[in-house]
């Protein structure tokens, strides 16, 4: 879950009119209006709503008073209902809870997101409300409000991190890194380190607090050795590289940045997608900017320990290393399609070699996933599907033949990939290979066509030569006279 304060604007208040043409052409959707008046509505047409916030918002300090932030989900992981409740919480958490403002839900991106508009002026006092360190205070609200709705606390995470068992400072380091925490010595007193996340600094301690632990673990190192060697054959341990540019393009101009950046590197395979999900091991890989890995790290949720890559196996006996290299949004992208079987992969990875002809893609690039789409992300595939059945129009929606003839669909924004047949059902998969045939009488036919064919089984299964099934049983019966 992020936060971005988008930048202030003037009294003509553009953020209601590009939320309003959101909704106009139906990548939006209007989910509250609060703290207006009732002849302000859902009603109103977004002239009446600017200039009712610019009415209340005369105050000749303030050149800007439009206030506008974006609150976003990783791709699905909260409804609509979800994010606006998290957004009027958030208003709350930043002093606004009685200003007007308004929430648009947006579903025109891959990651489902809000976007809220107000006036900094506050209505009751005509003063600008508060805005000092208003990134900073932005992500502490949104830290509350997650923790008050969904118990996510970050203080209680990072007391659980410091509890591990690391070797060195830099391990620690690492182990906060990968859970989003940025270990940094305090400015004011060096003896003091704080954890912060998104800027944020979420606890602080003195160094002589740090304990160290070198001691080895054998039978643990013994059992995670077998479990690399043993799962280094069922899985890919091709390693590839993810460049991650994606603070750099937001932040730099579009000619600057080929030459004044660096992109964040990390390297990944399936073998460690698979580590981490079965046995809570989580392998980190060390390198010096773009180069390959010189070694790694063994973080073990198991036992809460972390272990040098070489005390475990060598690096080079565990991982194959290649040249490739993918973009991180499409890693991530990659990483949420559901892809349980070979089969599908195969079918994902044509789709994406056509739609991606400048990423080189390979087969150890797209990670198994047994994992499904919830019950309302299935039933938004599905109507999306229908949809694109009848009218031809849903750009999200893609229909792939494979080698073998068996139809499969794939969702971009919703990141499925499954066969057509199981998603429709079987009566509307047959209308959609066999556009031109009459389907109402269908099923009958197929079902007499089986009667036939199983009677004609029933009466040539006892003789070879085709004789009427009769003449058997006749023979029977004189046979029985005969001994009597």
């Amino acid at each position: 879950m992020i936060v971005k304060i988008m930048e202030s604007a003037g009294p003509s208040f553009p953020g209601v009119k590009y939320n309003d043409k959101k909704v106009g052409n139906g990548k939006g959707e209007l989910m509250l209006m609060k703290n207006f008046p009732s002849f302000i509505n859902e009603s109103s047409n977004r002239e009446e709503v600017k200039s009712y916030l610019a009415c209340i918002s005369k105050n000749e300090k303030v050149k800007k008073p439009q206030f506008h932030a974006m609150i976003s989900t990783k791709f699905q992981e909260h409804s609509k209902e979800e994010l606006s409740q998290i957004a009027e919480k958030f208003m709350e958490e930043m002093g606004y809870g009685n200003q007007p403002f308004l929430i648009v839900f947006h579903n025109d991106t891959e990651s489902s997101h809000v976007h809220i508009v107000s006036t900094r002026v506050d209505k009751q006092t005509g003063k600008k409300i508060n805005d000092s360190y208003e990134k900073l205070k932005a992500q502490r609200a949104l830290a509350n409000v997650m923790e008050k709705m969904y118990g996510i606390n970050n203080v209680e995470n990072i007391n659980k991190l410091l509890s591990y068992r690391t070797g060195s400072l830099k391990q620690l380091e690492l182990l906060l890194e990968r859970h989003g925490f940025r270990l940094a010595q305090n400015k004011e007193d060096q003896i003091k380190w704080d954890i912060l996340k998104n800027g944020v600094c979420e606890k602080t301690i003195y160094g002589n607090q740090f304990v160290f632990d070198n001691r080895k673990n054998d039978a643990r190192t013994k059992q995670i050795r077998a479990i690399l060697s043993k799962y280094k054959e069922l899985c890919s341990n091709k390693v590839f590289k993810v460049e991650d540019r994606r603070k750099q393009d937001s932040m730099l101009p579009k000619e600057k940045q080929d030459e004044d950046w660096k992109p964040k590197i990390e390297f990944e395979s399936e073998l460690q997608k698979k580590l981490r999900e079965v046995f809570g091991i989580d392998i980190v890989f060390h390198h010096k900017d773009t180069k390959n890995p010189f070694g790694y790290t063994v973080v073990d949720h198991k036992t809460k320990a972390v272990y040098k890559g070489s005390e475990i196996m060598k690096m080079n006996d565990l991982f194959e290393f290649t040249s490739e290299t993918m973009d991180k949004r499409l890693f991530e992208r990659l990483k949420d399609f559901n892809i349980p079987d070979k089969e599908i992969k195969t079918v994902l990875l044509n789709f994406l070699k056509t739609k991606h002809p400048e990423s080189d893609l390979y087969d150890f690039m797209l990670f198994e996933n047994r994992k499904r789409k919830d019950k309302e992300t299935f039933n938004a595939i599905r109507n999306d599907v229908k949809e694109h059945l009848t009218a031809q129009n849903h750009h999200d929606v893609h229909l792939i033949k494979s080698e073998h003839g068996k139809y499969y669909t794939i969702h971009s924004k919703f990141h499925y990939i499954g066969k057509l047949e199981q998603l429709i059902g079987e009566k509307e998969y047959q209308k959609f290979i066999h556009p031109n045939e009459n389907h109402s009488g269908n099923l009958t036919t197929k079902e007499l066509t089986k009667a036939v064919n199983q009677m004609l089984f029933e009466w040539t299964k006892t003789s070879t030569t085709g004789k009427d099934p009769a003449q058997d049983e006749f023979k029977k019966r004189r046979k029985n006279k005969k001994k009597s």
